[in-house]
């Protein structure tokens, strides 16, 4: 028997089309990607997470000449944010990447598998729903929750 997903997300030509919130949180996580540190792939990525307080925490992608010991920046927020508000739950993410020349690339960078996996782990721990935001200069991605990402989803849990 033959059977399809399908993956709801909405697609944004500018940030004024967006709301006030994801607008914050797209800001945050550009913001984010000066910290990366990424001396090997010349690739910066930052991520922004709000929690179900408000709070946005961000991270940035952590190179290392060893690169299995590298880590993305989703999950550098995910995992800090965790620690500084273990028990809030996280609620949407925002990504952005830029070249070695600190310019937002054209197209929106996509989670890793690892990521997305984390993600999914956080949103069943949250009980709620994680929006996933994905931004380039041409376009941003909206996808309301991490199963629209990764379906499927592994869980232990």
């Amino acid at each position: 028997m033959d059977q399809r997903l399908l993956i709801d997300y909405q697609a944004f030509s500018s940030l004024s089309e967006m709301t006030s919130e994801d607008r914050e949180l797209v800001e945050a996580a550009v913001d984010a990607c000066k910290d990366s540190y990424s001396p090997y792939s010349k690739f910066r990525v930052g991520a922004a997470l709000r929690l179900a307080n408000g709070v946005i925490v961000k991270g940035a992608n952590q190179e290392n000449a060893a690169f299995p010991s590298s880590l993305c920046a989703e999950r550098t927020a995910m995992f800090a944010a965790n620690v500084q508000y273990n028990g809030v739950p996280q609620v949407s993410i925002a990504i952005a990447a830029c070249g070695e020349d600190g310019k937002l690339i054209d197209q929106p960078a996509s989670p890793c598998g690892a990521c997305r996996q984390v993600m999914a782990e956080y949103q069943k721990l949250g009980g709620r729903p994680m929006s996933i935001i994905l931004h380039g200069a041409s376009v941003t991605y909206k996808f309301n929750k991490v199963d629209d990402l990764l379906p499927l989803i592994f869980d232990s849990i």
